[in-house]
């Protein structure tokens, strides 16, 4: 293994060029359960970036279609709206003579539409003449298997594999298999709905005769066994349940319409790329964090997309807390970086993680994953108003809380952190790339490290265990949890804060020195309260300046920072949940327009990538005229950018929810420049759903309820 793993996706040894031609805003992604799938816009799997993928292991390196030996000619090639399908339109080249005419260009319709159901590719293939005379359609599809893991693919080189066994291959089905070094065996098989006229362990065949404006249709499934025979019945009962799941996903929570056709555009997306990545688990819907590097439970994302879509599906939440609460650490061990009450960082199925080759199987290298559990615990019950809720996971918050408690009783007094052993990642925050902490001079500071945001997290922890707690009755672990909030909130204000930078440092290192670097990581100390409204207005003005403000976003570092690189993917680039996380915090310390401006510039940034943030893009300063420049290997989707838009709504809209008191506060409400109206669809407060309407009238946006169901009214309160 690479010595300091880190989350950064690895262009591994492909020519840059080959990179940007293949990167995730040309490529195209479908996702059920654990397996996805990533291709190209004809549909092709080249070995490179992509491929089909079950439990973190790639058991489809190749799926290639030719038409007369060549790639057909592209018309359009995309995933359907609700992220179910994708259909590629092609058409063919000139095609030499065989026994007939040659056959002109443009004549032939190729549809090739696919999607993912009960970890099955189910692939249909039609070919329509358009022309005034019987042809022979010559059709080739490739196929290979790799099995590797999804480390490999990322670029880790392995000094042992497992075994590839000999290919099976019959009438109509091809088996590729592979026992890996874990004794499992992964299997993959390629079936066909017509006999071809060639199969091996390489390619099908087929030499079609389609009478003059005729079809013909081959279906194609490949999953990890034998299935029954593939034909049209099984894929519409199929494309039929495939569809009912997804628009089961995408109605949980309640519904936003707005009065911009762009706007709702770019809602209407990020919803359903929430529902694409959310996996119905047993303890409840799980968001994986994103496609293609983290198709997996990873906990910190996982929160961070549940608190950016509490206020209107709780659901998400309770998933979230029941699948860590399951996997919170119990045992010490350094290789995964675990201790009793740990909150899971990452957690993985591949062959790498399960024999130990790396720690991921389930890893708890998140120095912040712990306390955001815990806030994400407070959130929720005061989201739904009702402190029981919380009752089946009580023992798995006080675990959590002691963990804090215990691993900030050292010298500095901080949570911070130093990897159990050289395999685990060398920085545990969110910016958890192996440069993305330093001193103001460049040098990398030694540990254990102290990182500002996190500090914050256990602030608010303590403040939501002091409440879960005043509910449940416990008066002296309430007064004690409240005490340690503010011992922390002085500890920071004293040794973090640097009058002269009018900012807190990045970190503190090992032996309690600041690292003076401005970063947005200070901007999360807003989101949790922490800082006093002097210092917070501060903050609020200097992440709103041009120093931190790209155009498109809030950056992670200004260019004074030494080292600053837009095109890093820490050090300078804009990642959309980072910028609503300071945002929401803007909005606690009274900033509203400041909000709108990242608002419309994260809306102008959606446009630019089909309606769809990715992961992080870029920091270069924005130009007039130009769109901004993507990240090659960032993930797309990721769940906590596609649940960004919702958070920055929220914070829009100054909108909160007390279901204790069957009320909901709205305070200096702005809707976004470009939508005058916004309504709220079937939210719920407590036992009744309500219907809540924003409009712009003149300078103001006024809220109303427009209609409410239910045993319990309730209350809006608007404070302008």
């Amino acid at each position: 293994m690479t010595q300091g793993m880190t989350r950064e996706p690895a262009l591994a040894e492909l020519d840059i060029e080959e990179v940007l031609e293949r990167t995730p805003q040309r490529l195209l992604v479908l996702k059920e359960g654990d397996t996805f799938l990533v291709a190209d816009t004809y549909g092709d799997v080249t070995g490179e970036a992509d491929g089909l993928f079950h439990n973190d292991t790639r058991i489809l390196s190749t799926f290639r279609l030719r038409f007369g030996g060549q790639k057909p000619s592209l018309l359009s090639g995309m995933v359907s709206q609700d992220n179910v399908f994708f259909t590629a339109h092609m058409t063919n080249h000139p095609l030499s003579p065989m026994e007939s005419a040659a056959t002109p260009k443009g004549v032939i319709h190729l549809e090739r539409k696919r999607f993912l159901w009960a970890g099955r590719i189910f692939e249909r293939i039609s070919l329509f003449n358009y022309g005034d005379q019987p042809l022979q359609a010559p059709l080739t599809l490739q196929f290979a298997a790799d099995f590797h893991d999804m480390f490999e693919v990322r670029g880790e080189k392995r000094l042992q594999r497992g075994q590839q066994h000999p290919s099976q291959v019959s009438e109509r089905v091809v088996q590729l298999s592979y026992t890996g070094l874990d004794q499992l065996l992964r299997t993959v098989c390629i079936e066909f709905s017509e006999v071809p006229g060639q199969l091996d362990e390489k390619h099908a065949e087929f030499l079609v005769d389609i009478r003059e404006r005729s079809s013909w249709t081959l279906h194609v499934e490949i999953g990890t066994d034998v299935a029954a025979e593939p034909g049209s019945i099984r894929y519409r009962t199929a494309a039929a349940a495939a569809r009912r799941s997804m628009r089961a996903r995408q109605r949980r929570g309640a519904r936003l319409q707005s009065s911009a056709r762009l706007f709702q555009a770019w809602l209407d997306k990020s919803r359903a790329d929430l529902a694409l990545l959310t996996t119905d688990l047993p303890t409840g819907p799980y968001p994986y964090a994103g496609i293609p590097w983290f198709s997996t439970p990873f906990g910190r994302d996982a929160i961070v997309t549940a608190l950016q879509t509490l206020w209107l599906d709780p659901s998400l939440a309770y998933g979230v807390l029941a699948f860590l609460a399951r996997h919170q650490a119990e045992q010490t061990s350094t290789f995964r970086d675990s201790e009793p009450g740990k909150i899971m960082h990452e957690m993985r199925k591949g062959e790498m993680a399960a024999v130990n080759e790396l720690p991921f199987a389930q890893y708890y290298g998140g120095v912040d994953t712990t306390p955001l559990f815990i806030v994400l615990a407070g959130a929720y019950a005061d989201r739904m108003g009702d402190v029981q809720t919380l009752d089946p996971f009580w023992p798995a918050l006080e675990a959590a809380v002691r963990w804090i408690e215990h691993s900030s009783a050292n010298d500095s007094g901080f949570l911070s952190y130093a990897r159990g052993e050289a395999s685990g990642l060398a920085n545990q925050g969110w910016k958890d790339s192996h440069d993305s902490v330093f001193h103001q001079n460049g040098s990398t500071p030694e540990g254990p490290i102290a990182l500002i945001e996190v500090q914050g997290y256990a602030y608010r922890a303590y403040l939501s265990m002091a409440k879960l707690a005043e509910w449940r009755g416990a008066a002296d672990a309430a007064s004690h949890w409240r005490q340690r909030a503010q011992e922390l909130r002085t500890a920071v204000e004293r040794h973090f804060w640097q009058d002269d930078l009018r900012f807190y440092a990045l970190a503190l290192d090992g032996t309690g020195r600041p690292c003076r670097v401005r970063a947005s990581n200070a901007g999360h100390l807003l989101y949790v309260g922490l800082p006093c409204p002097e210092r917070g207005q501060a903050l609020v003005r200097q992440l709103l300046s041009s120093a931190f403000n790209s155009g498109w976003g809030i950056r992670t570092l200004p260019p004074e920072a030494v080292r600053f690189n837009p095109m890093s993917y820490h050090n300078g680039s804009v990642w959309p949940h980072d910028v609503v996380l300071c945002a929401a915090g803007m909005a606690r310390y009274g900033e509203r327009e400041g909000i709108v401006h990242l608002m419309s510039g994260l809306f102008e940034a959606a446009t630019q990538f089909g309606m769809r943030l990715p992961e992080l893009f870029c920091g270069f300063e924005r130009a007039s005229g130009e769109a901004p420049i993507a990240y090659p290997v960032a993930c797309l989707p990721q769940a906590w950018a596609a649940g960004s838009v919702f958070m920055l709504l929220q914070a829009c809209l100054g909108l909160r929810i007390d279901a204790r008191r069957l009320t909901i506060l709205v305070e200096q409400p702005r809707l976004p420049t470009e939508i005058d109206c916004l309504q709220v669809r079937h939210l719920h407060v407590g036992k009744q759903r309500v219907d809540l309407n924003f409009q712009r009238l003149g300078q103001r946006v006024v809220a109303f309820i427009e209609q409410q169901h239910g045993p319990q009214p309730v209350r809006l309160s608007v404070q302008f």
